[in-house]
C-alpha cells in the first residue's frame, strides 16, 4: 500500500500536533506574578535591568568558600541561603544576637570586634562560637527582602509624622523612631532630618540599620565573615583586612534589593477578603501596620514618588512581655520591635518549607498564633480580635493571607 504525498503531509502535521500537545502537558505551568516575591519593579531602564541582574547573581548565586574569604566563623555562606526566593528564612537557618541589656553597650561581648551576633558555624580548624554565660539573646529569622527600595525611599518627614512617642492622641499606641549614629561609609538621604546628631534608622528587626548599604555591608561581614571596603574589620580577629568582596558587588546587591518589586496582593476583589480588610481596620491593626505610604524623590525613577502598601509604619513599638527576649539593639529596648511589613505575608510558607514561621524568631506557625503573642501597645487590638466571632476571625485571616 502506497501513501500519496497528501497523505504523508497529513501524517506529518498530525505527528507535530501530537508532539505539541504532549509538550504542553509536560511543561510546568508558570506561576502568576502575584504568587512570586522575586522579580524587578516595573519601569527599570535597560541599564538598570543589567544592574538588577548583576545583583541577582551576587545575591542568589554567589556561594562563598574558604578560598573566597568565608569565615573563619560564620552563619551562612550566601545571601540566598537565608532568603530563599527573596522570602522569609526558616528556623533551621536562624541567627542569634545577644547581650546589650541597655543602650550603654554590650558587656557580654567576648569576640574580636565586640559584636553582638553569634557565629555558630566554622571552617575546619576553628571552633564555632558559643553564647557567653548569662547573656540575654534573641533568635532571628531572615526577613523577606522584596519591596525594600520603597521603604528606603520614604521621607524622614513622613516617618516623623507617623511617630507618637508620648501617645499624644491617647490611643495607646506610642510608636517611636530609632535614631542612631550613621556609619562613615553611608551617604545620607537628601531628605534626612537629624535629631541631636543622630538619624532615623529603619531596617532590621529593631530598625538598627540606616539604609540598604548599611544593612548589606553588615550582612556580608556578620553573616559570612566577609570583609569589604565598608566593613574592613574581620569579625573573628577584630583586625582590619583587605576586602574579600568587590565594592561593585556590594553596590550591585544594594541596587538589586532597592529594585525588587513590592509583593503583589491577591484576590482583592473577593467579597470575603474585603470584609476581612474592614475587620482589620475595626480592630485597629492599622494603627501600627500602616497600609499606605508614598516614596519621595528618588534617583531610581521606577520607585520615585510612588504610592505603595507595606502595612508597616517602620516605627519601634513596645510589644509586651511575651515578645521581650531581654535583648536590645542600639537604643531599642528589649520589648521594642519595628513593625514588620505585612505585604507578602500570605506567600511566607513558600520560602519556609510549606509552613509559616512568623514573628522575629519564627515561634508562631499560624497567623492566629502570631496575633496571640501581641501585647504591650498591641494588647488592645489582640483583645478586640479575641472578641470576634469565629467567622470574623476567619475573614481577617483570609485578608491577611491575600497580602
Amino acid at each position: 500500500m502506497r501513501f500519496s504525498n497528501r497523505s504523508g503531509l497529513f501524517v506529518g502535521i498530525f505527528g507535530l500536533l501530537l508532539m505539541n500537545i504532549s509538550c504542553e502537558k509536560t511543561l510546568p505551568i508558570a506561576p502568576n506574578e502575584n504568587g512570586l516575591l522575586d522579580g524587578p519593579v516595573s519601569g527599570l531602564s535597560k541599564a538598570e535591568q543589567l544592574l538588577f541582574l548583576a545583583g541577582d547573581v551576587a545575591f542568589n548565586d554567589d556561594v562563598f568558600t574558604i578560598e573566597m574569604g568565608l569565615g573563619p566563623v560564620f552563619v551562612s555562606n550566601s545571601c540566598g541561603s537565608c532568603h530563599a526566593g527573596d522570602g522569609k528564612g526558616h528556623p533551621f537557618i536562624s541567627f542569634t544576637r545577644f547581650g546589650q541589656t541597655d543602650s550603654t553597650g554590650n558587656p557580654y561581648a567576648t569576640f574580636g570586634d565586640k559584636r553582638n551576633q553569634l557565629q555558630h558555624k566554622a571552617i575546619p580548624g576553628y571552633e564555632p562560637e558559643e553564647l557567653p554565660a548569662g547573656a540575654p539573646f534573641s533568635d532571628f529569622l531572615a526577613p523577606a527582602v522584596t519591596g525594600l527600595g520603597f521603604l528606603d525611599a520614604v521621607s524622614d518627614a513622613d516617618l516623623i509624622a507617623l511617630a507618637d512617642p508620648n501617645d499624644s492622641d491617647g490611643d495607646g499606641i506610642s510608636g517611636r523612631l530609632h535614631y542612631q549614629i550613621v556609619p562613615d561609609f553611608v551617604t545620607l538621604r537628601p531628605n534626612s532630618i537629624p535629631h541631636n546628631g543622630r538619624y532615623i534608622h529603619r531596617f532590621g528587626k529593631k530598625a538598627a540599620a540606616y539604609d540598604l548599604l548599611h544593612q548589606t555591608a553588615g550582612a556580608y561581614n556578620q553573616d559570612m565573615g566577609i570583609v569589604s571596603l565598608f566593613e574592613p574589620i574581620d569579625p573573628y580577629s577584630g583586625l582590619e583586612q583587605d576586602p574579600e568582596v568587590a565594592t561593585q558587588t556590594i553596590h550591585d546587591v544594594v541596587f538589586y534589593l532597592k529594585t525588587l518589586k513590592a509583593p503583589i496582593p491577591r484576590s482583592q476583589d473577593d467579597p470575603e477578603v474585603k470584609l476581612g480588610k474592614e475587620i482589620f481596620t475595626q480592630i485597629k491593626c492599622g494603627s501600627c501596620h500602616t497600609q499606605t505610604m508614598t516614596t519621595g524623590a528618588c534617583s531610581i525613577e521606577a520607585i520615585s514618588n510612588k504610592e505603595f502598601h507595606p502595612y508597616s509604619d517602620l516605627l519601634l513599638h513596645d510589644m509586651g512581655p511575651e515578645l521581650d527576649d531581654g535583648y536590645t539593639e542600639g537604643y531599642a529596648t528589649s520589648s521594642e520591635w519595628r513593625t514588620p511589613p505585612l505585604w507578602g505575608l500570605g506567600l511566607s510558607a513558600n520560602s519556609q518549607g510549606g509552613t509559616m514561621y512568623l514573628l522575629h524568631d519564627g515561634r508562631a506557625t499560624t497567623i492566629e498564633e502570631a496575633i496571640q503573642y501581641h501585647g504591650g501597645e498591641a494588647e488592645g487590638s489582640k483583645n478586640l480580635y479575641n472578641q470576634l466571632s469565629e467567622a470574623d476571625r476567619e475573614l481577617l485571616v483570609k485578608f491577611l493571607e491575600s497580602l
